[in-house]
């Protein structure tokens, strides 16, 4: 009997010698998971940047660059005139035309005539055609043509002026009082008394007309 209650004494120490090992056991087993789980998380941590730094090192998608458009610009070849001398024809620029008659009414028999001048402005001396042709003079009375000067001036109807800057050529001109337009030949008809319209035509140039009378 009395082994077996020394045998009940020791049963005690011993249960209680084992559930501290368990115990032990326990949290030993439970660290060890608790490190494994953090492992198994701090993984995915580390895999993350790498996938990122993948995602990094993908290139970036080439947008297109626009090409530079060329333009083609034609260059005109300018050709220099030739400079002006002493001697050329007058520039229409340079050159101005006043007329003006000797009288406002002309009697009976009396030949209505025209003073003209012609002025070089220009820098330099110039020649102006002042005859019948290029320096023309028209007689209108309303819508009839009574006489042009270039049908009825004889001569090859040139007359080259060489003009000096601001010295004036000064010429007459002269009408018989007949009508000629178609070359003046033959016998020609005589004016009748009346208003007239003298108006001289030299190219572009503008020169004022004048308005007479004959009696």
């Amino acid at each position: 009997m009395a082994g077996d209650t020394g045998r009940d004494h020791e049963r005690p120490g011993l249960d209680q010698y084992w559930r501290r090992r368990i115990m032990v056991f326990g949290g030993l087993f439970g660290t060890i998971g608790l490190v494994v789980w953090a492992c198994s998380a701090g993984g995915d941590e580390t895999r993350q940047p790498v996938q990122n730094a993948a995602a990094a090192a993908t290139p970036a998608p080439v947008m297109p660059t626009a090409m530079p458009t060329v333009t083609v610009t034609a260059t005109a070849k300018v050709t220099a005139e030739p400079e002006k001398r002493d001697g050329d024809a007058c520039e229409p620029a340079d050159v101005v035309i006043d007329m003006a008659m000797t009288r406002e009414v002309y009697g009976r028999g009396e030949k209505p005539q025209f003073r003209y001048t012609v002025v070089n402005t220009g820098d330099r001396a110039c020649t102006f055609d002042v005859g019948p042709r290029a320096l023309d003079m028209r007689i209108t009375s309303g819508s009839d043509r009574i006489w042009t000067r270039s049908a009825c001036e004889g001569g090859d109807g040139s007359a080259i002026r060489m003009l000096r800057r601001g010295i004036p050529h000064v010429g007459m001109i002269t009408w018989d009082r007949l009508r000629g337009t178609g070359g003046c030949r033959g016998e020609r008809p005589k004016a009748r008394p009346g208003t007239y319209i003298a108006k001289v035509k030299v190219g572009d140039l503008k020169v004022k007309k004048q308005v007479f009378a004959l009696r």
